[in-house]
C-alpha cells in the first residue's frame, strides 16, 4: 500500500528590490512590489530592499544599472525588471504569476 505524500510546495520567490533613497519613484516601487508580493505570493517570498546609496557594493555585485530594479533570484531563471513597478500585469507576467488577483480579489 502506498502512503499519501504531502503536496510539494512551490519554491519560494527570492526577490531583491534596488531603490535610490526615498524618492517618489523608489517609494512607489516599494509599495507596488510589497502589494504584489502580499497579494500573490503571501507566505512564500523573501523580499530584500537595497538602497543603492547605502549599499553601493551590492549594486556592482548584481550589476544594477538603474533604479528601481527588481531582481527575481529564485525560482530560476533570474529575471530583471527595471523602471515603473506600478505596471502590475507586466510584473506578474514576468514573475510567472497569473494576472487575475489571487483569491478573486
Amino acid at each position: 500500500m502506498q502512503q499519501d505524500e504531502p503536496p510539494v510546495a512551490p519554491p519560494p520567490y527570492v526577490l531583491s528590490l534596488y531603490i535610490s533613497g526615498t524618492t517618489p519613484h523608489s517609494t512607489r516601487a516599494l509599495v507596488s512590489i510589497r502589494s504584489i508580493c502580499e497579494t500573490h505570493l503571501q507566505g512564500r517570498y523573501q523580499l530584500e530592499i537595497i538602497d543603492i546609496l547605502v549599499h553601493p557594493r551590492k549594486v556592482a555585485e548584481d550589476q544594477v544599472i538603474a533604479t528601481p530594479t527588481l531582481i527575481r533570484k529564485s525560482p530560476l531563471p533570474v529575471r530583471r525588471f527595471i523602471g515603473d513597478m506600478s505596471q502590475k500585469d507586466r510584473i506578474l507576467r514576468g514573475l510567472g504569476l497569473p494576472i487575475a488577483p489571487a483569491g478573486g480579489k
